[in-house]
């Protein structure tokens, strides 16, 4: 195989693909990047054995054919490298020589024929949603995702997709994130929802390569498997198996109390409070909603502090106090001017919502504190 690219476009595949990539791979031949070159193509491959991320660009083939390449070492020495173009010469099967100007460098090869097949998926339930709605769909609830694998269910997200609307929910036992976004979606006939349960680690890495514009990209359910194919790129993973916590029995449907506020202030408040919080031994940060006041107190040895600032309060008072980094996440990716709390008591979820429509949706447990 030999092939001429250009260095920033090689690198730009480097660095999407190589994000599928394990800490530590199951085989040697994890490791590697798939290079295959074919009809004026180059095609690279990552995988993990359950994520696999393609990346494919236009190049100068002169010699056809495939290897596997280290693939973190060679994402370093191509990031190195001047501009211009790069050529990747393997003329047997033991060293690829990578040459740009003057510099020069010899990398061990390992057998493409070694490297597991992940072949497309043919069939499944094709659901198109605009690349920039995805990614901020992902953005606003991957927080919630679950990293301890006791509840291994809860370490992936619920994507929900009917006629007419598509949800992505994540939970991790402490809170709830769910995003919505609204368009006529084509589902099978007979099906009126399509649910997907997507690993923690997909949904990351796919927020981070999705382009941020409207183009479509296509997403593919089918057999316990997807896929993700937009732009150049093309993203396929193992689901989770299993059935995903009924959360909508966890949202309650009534309130005693609301509270309307300057979402930037109070995230400002929240994050000054926090300072001191996490010093404490608990993470804790208070609130008080009362008629035109909301106050934000936090205490540790080191000291304390106290924020007061202007609200509108519907309903009763109460007293009320969070995990200070479970709070700051959900004010975080509040995007609204301002924030809109929903209580019923000091041990009872807060529920966070838009002023108009129900596009998102956050839920806090509360902690207990005895006085």
């Amino acid at each position: 195989m030999r092939i001429i690219m250009n260095t920033q476009d090689l690198l730009e595949g480097l660095n999407t693909v190589t994000r599928a990539l394990a800490v530590r791979p199951p085989k040697q031949i994890l490791e590697g990047v798939l290079i295959a070159a074919s009809d004026g193509r180059v095609l690279l491959t990552c995988s993990d054995g359950s994520l696999t991320i393609e990346y494919t660009n236009a190049a100068d083939i002169q010699e056809e054919g495939q290897v596997v390449l280290p693939g973190r070492l060679l994402t370093d020495l191509i990031r190195k490298l001047p501009g211009g173009s790069v050529e990747i010469n393997v003329q047997n099967q033991r060293l690829a020589q990578i040459r740009c100007h003057k510099t020069k460098s010899n990398l061990s090869v390992m057998s493409a024929d070694e490297f597991p097949e992940f072949g497309q998926l043919r069939k499944g339930t094709e659901i198109k949603i605009p690349q920039n709605k995805l990614k901020e769909m992902i953005s606003h609830v991957v927080f919630a995702i679950a990293t301890d694998e006791t509840r291994p269910i809860l370490t992936g997200c619920l994507l929900e997709v009917c006629r007419n609307e598509a949800r992505m929910v994540a939970l991790d036992g402490f809170r709830l994130a769910m995003q919505k976004t609204f368009q006529p979606f084509d589902l099978p006939d007979g099906k009126e929802t399509v649910k997907a349960i997507i690993p923690g680690k997909v949904m990351t890495e796919l927020s981070r390569i999705l382009p941020d514009d409207e183009a479509f990209c296509t997403l593919k359910l089918d057999n316990g498997r997807m896929e993700c194919e937009f732009s150049n790129i093309r993203l396929s993973s193992v689901l989770l198996a299993g059935e995903f916590i009924d959360y909508r029995r966890i949202l309650p449907t009534s309130f005693k109390t609301q509270v309307r506020a300057d979402r930037a202030a109070v995230q400002d408040a929240i994050d000054r409070a926090s300072l001191m919080a996490r010093e404490g031994k608990n993470n804790l940060i208070k609130m008080s909603f009362r008629p035109g006041i909301m106050k934000i107190t936090s205490n540790a040895e080191m000291g304390d502090v106290e924020e007061e600032l202007e609200a509108d309060l519907t309903g009763d008072n109460v007293d009320i106090a969070f995990n200070a980094r479970y709070l700051i996440d959900v004010i975080r990716n509040n995007t609204e001017d301002e924030i809109h709390m929903h209580l019923n008591s000091s041990v009872s979820p807060c529920v966070v919502t838009p002023q108009e429509g129900d596009y998102f949706l956050y839920l806090i447990l509360p902690v207990r504190v005895f006085q």
